[in-house]
């Protein structure tokens, strides 16, 4: 099978839209990849999960999910037929039983890391100070100021919720592990890679690779499709 016949999924996480694989799409765009980017409405895990699936079904052939943060617990609950690869960008891996919000909270957080609480709709947003201190703080100005801009709350029903047996328990994974992440906790990344038995990747980068790092991002993403393509 050639590369090109591999399509690529992406799913963004908390706080933010497919406008933050921008640069990862652009790069795989060049190389002859078929990408997409699903938009997640973080209304619920099972919403989240239902909307990954309609982008899977409009995405032709054999398939690598990527997702970051706490959209890795959602692509470990697509439809499995056409999946073959997964990747986890600084991502959440819940195993069955756990909720996003077990794992997110598994450490102390960073010292610079936000107080997240919900709203009185049950939405958390993220305060604006910290996309500068915590989300991508090594971003431009302008990225963070686009970031800021468009970012989705999320809802408590995405991450109270038990998950069901995650796909990286039957199919292949990566797994970059952000060292300079304050939103999720480098050692509670490496627990779950590890435990997930990925492919591990550690570089100092933010939580938001896909923006400050879009490179490291996206040769992670083309060994997974070389592995699905047997090259």
């Amino acid at each position: 099978m050639a590369m090109k016949d591999v399509s690529v999924v992406l799913a963004h996480g908390a706080w933010a839209d497919g406008s933050s694989w921008a640069r990862v799409v652009t790069a795989l765009k060049a190389a002859g990849t078929k990408v997409s980017a699903a938009p997640l409405p973080l209304t619920s895990l099972s919403d989240d999960v239902a909307a990954l699936n309609r982008s899977l079904e409009r995405t032709d052939g054999p398939i690598v999910l990527a997702g970051h943060a706490y959209a890795g617990a959602v692509i470990a609950l697509a439809r499995p037929e056409r999946v073959k690869a997964l990747v986890y960008v600084t991502a959440l891996a819940p195993d069955e039983g756990e909720k996003v919000a077990d794992v997110f909270y598994r450490r102390e957080p960073h010292p610079q890391a936000p107080k997240l609480a919900p709203d009185p709709d049950g939405l958390i947003w993220l305060p604006e100070a910290a996309f500068a201190t915590a989300f991508a703080q090594h971003a431009s100005a302008d990225d963070r100021a686009v970031l800021a801009a468009v970012q989705r709350p999320i809802s408590l029903n995405c991450i109270t919720v038990p998950v069901a047996r995650p796909l990286w328990k039957d199919v292949a994974s990566w797994f970059l592990v952000a060292e300079d992440d304050r939103m999720i906790v480098p050692d509670t990344q490496r627990f779950m890679a590890e435990r997930m038995k990925a492919k591990i990747t550690a570089h100092a980068v933010d939580h938001t690779p896909s923006v400050t790092a879009p490179t490291l991002v996206v040769d992670i993403i083309r060994d997974a499709i070389r592995s699905v393509a047997g090259n």
